[in-house]
């Protein structure tokens, strides 16, 4: 199975020993692609991704490294964006944003804020009650809203009367360009 990603203008590619570089007006991402059954190649303005056998997870690699692919070209071009919501019916929760970290505070009536870690190139602006999560690389952005989710987890309670927390509202999508 062969599957074809095709470069946008704008967008240069490189393919160097199994790491794919893409260069865009947002910024640079690389990845390594290995897989012994799988390969990738770059002819003039595509990417060929072929699987060296016919049978179904050889061809599955192919896919989801044409999808990393496409993924990695958007976030250089526009970028990626999360929004997460932070929702609270007992006590207000307050957010801020230190550095690359989202810090949490009152939240369950807790003294003590809660730390949740951004990873590198992702960034975070908190209006209201809404967060905002920017950055080229989606599986970071995944990330970093995984890390936030996981701080403001709630336990020791009935999750169905504390359903306090910061929620994501909807999957990571390519930036707006603002104007």
């Amino acid at each position: 199975m062969e599957k074809e990603v095709t470069v946008p203008e704008g967008i240069e590619a490189k393919l160097e020993n199994g790491t794919l570089t893409v260069k865009g007006q947002k910024g640079e991402l690389s990845r390594r692609f290995s897989h012994p059954k799988a390969r990738m190649e770059l002819k003039g303005g595509k990417i060929a991704i072929k699987s060296t056998e016919d049978r179904r997870r050889a061809n599955a690699v192919t896919g989801t490294w044409a999808a990393h692919a496409r993924n990695m070209m958007k976030g250089v071009a526009t970028g990626w964006e999360a929004r997460m919501k932070a929702v609270h019916s007992h006590f207000p929760i307050k957010v801020n944003v230190e550095d690359n970290k989202v810090v949490i505070q009152n939240f369950l009536g807790g003294r003590k804020p809660k730390v949740a870690r951004l990873p590198a190139g992702v960034k975070a602006e908190v209006k209201k009650d809404e967060i905002i999560l920017t950055g080229t690389d989606k599986e970071k952005l995944g990330q970093a809203c995984g890390n936030i989710e996981n701080v403001t987890r709630v336990s020791g309670r009935d999750k169905r009367v504390f359903q306090d927390g910061i929620y994501l509202t909807g999957k990571p999508k390519p930036a707006e360009e603002k104007k």
